[in-house]
């Protein structure tokens, strides 16, 4: 689908309308064949943006990220328990 929409822009001659043509021919909404074609081209270094590459990197890092401060909260917690134990006389 991105490949035909593409190739159907190259041509001067079918340029106006061609992702709304191309969409209709395989039944796909053409907001939607827009956005692929759009990220194709990202994806390509014609379009200035984020790869789906990076994007997936990104989402990867903000998800270690997440789960670190998770983490870092709970040492926390622990550590203040743990402090505060200390801190108890004995009986």
């Amino acid at each position: 689908a991105i490949r035909l929409a593409v190739d159907a822009r190259r041509d001067p001659a079918t340029r106006p309308g061609a992702l709304a043509r191309v969409g209709k021919q395989l039944g796909i909404n053409p907001e939607t064949l827009r956005n692929w074609v759009t990220q194709a081209e990202v994806d390509e270094g014609h379009r200035p943006g984020t790869t789906t590459a990076e994007a997936t990197k990104i989402a990867e890092l903000e998800r270690e990220v997440r789960e670190l401060r998770r983490a870092n909260a709970i040492l926390k917690s622990a550590s203040a328990f743990f402090a505060a134990e200390l801190d108890r006389p004995s009986r």
